[in-house]
């Protein structure tokens, strides 16, 4: 019984007790609504009835995930939501960089504070307002076939081309998040030593040089654990930047409908709760996956960023 207590007090729980009190706020809020709901994922194998419940709902089986599978769709829509998220996060991550990186070198801190601001702005802004504001440019009396009939172009039916749309949405994500994201490139930078910087000059380094020899390799380690991060949610289509500028406009779905999207337009069709709840568990299942491989890669080529 003495050794027993003379473990405890010598625990990381107990020398740490403060500690693990701060926690403990988040650490509720994650059980309530992270793990808990996880309940719910039995709803993908049943043939869901609100009133009976979980526990009173009858078990299907695979049903609601043969009704997806079977469908002629799930390519399309699994595709294009790897291909829309893929290009968000290559292009975002170097948006991101780069702005963070000019950021750095401006030394006029009142011009950088407004840039700063400006740039975070859109972020908060609702996807649904973008693309109320939208119509203007890409109607085909829009501000941008203006700009294509000045230059001798021919006007384009954005509403009805669907290629269209993959630049745009690239564009706009980049420029409604890049600037936010980029704060977190901005604190690893700040993070940097200085010295480094001093010396490489003192050795006649421009500071090119410098961005590619010290800045881009010290931030690596945040660069790929943001990627990683990215990538647990890639199989997650944005239905709220997507949806408010496509709708149910079905000349568009070749290259801008979803899993999201389509779940959405079935849920309306069909109101089956679990079809929706065992898409929604495909896509988390294979998302988890990717986090899993990306970071087994990261851990073999960049250790320091792996997240476990």
């Amino acid at each position: 019984m003495t050794d027993l207590m003379k473990k405890i007090k010598r625990s990381d729980f107990v020398k740490n007790r403060g500690r693990y009190l701060l926690l403990l706020p988040s650490l509720v809020f994650m059980i309530v609504f992270a793990y808990t709901p996880m309940v719910g994922i039995v709803i993908a194998f049943q043939n869901y009835d609100p009133v009976a419940g979980f526990f009173g709902s009858p078990m299907i089986g695979l049903e609601n995930f043969r009704f997806f599978f079977e469908s002629g769709e799930w390519v399309q829509v699994t595709l294009n939501t790897l291909y829309l998220n893929a290009l968000f996060i290559i292009t975002g991550t170097f948006m991101s960089i780069l702005i963070a990186v000019v950021m750095s070198e401006l030394k006029n801190r009142l011009f950088t504070k407004s840039m700063q601001t400006l740039m975070t702005l859109p972020n908060f802004v609702s996807w649904a307002t973008v693309a109320l504001f939208s119509v203007a440019f890409f109607e085909s009396e829009g501000i941008v076939n203006k700009v294509i009939a000045a230059f001798g172009g021919t006007a384009v039916d954005f509403y009805s081309d669907p290629d269209v749309w993959v630049g745009i949405f690239v564009i706009i994500r980049a420029w409604k998040s890049s600037g936010w994201n980029a704060i977190i490139y901005m604190a690893a930078i700040l993070g940097i030593d200085r010295e480094l910087y001093e010396a490489a000059r003192i050795d006649g380094a421009s500071k090119l040089r410098c961005i590619f020899s010290i800045t881009l390799p010290l931030i690596k380690n945040t660069v790929v654990l943001m990627t990683i991060m990215a990538v647990g949610g890639i199989f997650r289509g944005d239905f709220g930047m997507i949806y408010p500028f496509i709708k149910d406009n079905s000349m568009l779905y070749p290259t801008t409908d979803v899993i999201d999207t389509y779940v959405y337009r079935a849920l309306r069709s069909f109101t089956n709760y679990g079809r929706t709840a065992a898409v929604g568990l495909y896509q988390s299942v294979m998302g988890f996956a990717l986090v899993i491989l990306s970071n087994k890669l990261a851990k073999r080529y960049a250790p320091e960023s792996a997240i476990f």
